[in-house]
């Protein structure tokens, strides 16, 4: 199936990534349109990762981030990004981000960022999966369902092909109750730019997906009426360089869950199976 919405989806999500710097430390950016008006978690994070990194030099490469967020923010309106030099040494730069929005903030976070360095190397086995090729896209899922808000934002503004090997939980939930998902992703279309923006990339896209492991695990999907479910703070470790807009598997799980709250993990490995990044979500979920 023909990706007709790619070009204006990739257009929109770059637009957002593209920060305008008020000050040395200080820096503005706008919101893709959402279905709810809340601005979408993985975009703030993308953003506040590349105010950071523009107050770094280029030699340093993002390594880990820690973030919470702390309110939801209004995508119709401008975010401010406030970014404090924790410190610089010989190896290491620290930054701590907030967004802002009206004074207030939605998001604090810090990012570590190093020099390249050599030292032991190992890395997790990527599972045997079939390939992107090989599963539906959420595009073909969507598509039928054009005109709705949600099934819109996703076909025309997100700027990332995901596809599930378990089957999309974005219409129904996964009667299996799985322990794992396996999922496929990368932009709609290529994209030229530096390794911190594929890295930020990531870090956008990856909030796609997080949660859905803990909803898996519960006979929930993104249909489920009155279900309440919110990102609390994202943590995301990058161990080699990415490419966003090559296939990246996602494997992930969700090993526990309680107080309204549920934690997972992800393992991100190239196509090539080699081991990129790590993350792990908290979020608040209720149902009914």
């Amino acid at each position: 199936m023909e990706d007709v919405w790619a070009d204006d989806a990739m257009a929109g999500g770059l637009a957002a990534l593209q920060l305008r710097r008020t000050s040395e430390t200080g820096f503005e950016g706008d919101s893709l349109p959402m279905p709810g008006g809340r601005v979408f978690g993985g975009q703030v994070l993308a953003q506040g990762l590349l105010a950071a990194g523009a107050t770094v030099d280029e030699d340093r490469h993002v390594h880990s981030l820690h973030g919470y967020f702390l309110r939801a923010g209004d995508a119709s309106k401008p975010l401010q990004f406030e970014v404090e030099v924790l410190r610089d040494g010989r190896s290491f730069s620290a930054r701590r981000t907030h967004a802002l929005q009206e004074g207030r903030p939605i998001l604090s976070m810090i990012t570590s960022f190093q020099v390249d360095q050599e030292g032991p190397e190992h890395a997790a086995v990527m599972p045997e999966v079939p390939g992107p090729d090989e599963v539906t896209s959420g595009i073909e899922v969507l598509a039928p369902f054009a005109g709705h808000p949600s099934a819109d934002f996703w076909l025309t503004s997100a700027p990332f092909d995901v596809r599930h090997i378990e089957g999309s939980i974005f219409t129904g939930p996964d009667e299996s109750r799985g322990t794992f998902q396996h999922t496929w992703m990368r932009t709609r279309r290529p994209v030229e730019g530096s390794q911190l923006m594929h890295r930020a990339l990531l870090a956008f896209g990856s909030d796609q997906v997080m949660l859905e492991p803990l909803l898996r695990r519960h006979g929930a999907s993104w249909a489920t009426r009155e279900i309440a479910i919110a990102s609390l703070d994202h943590a995301m470790w990058w161990h080699r360089p990415v490419r966003a807009d090559e296939w990246l598997l996602f494997v992930q799980d969700a090993p526990t869950a309680q107080g309204a709250r549920g934690l997972t993990g992800t393992w991100v490995f190239a196509q090539d199976g080699t081991l990129v990044a790590s993350a792990a979500q908290e979020g608040m979920i209720r149902l009914g």
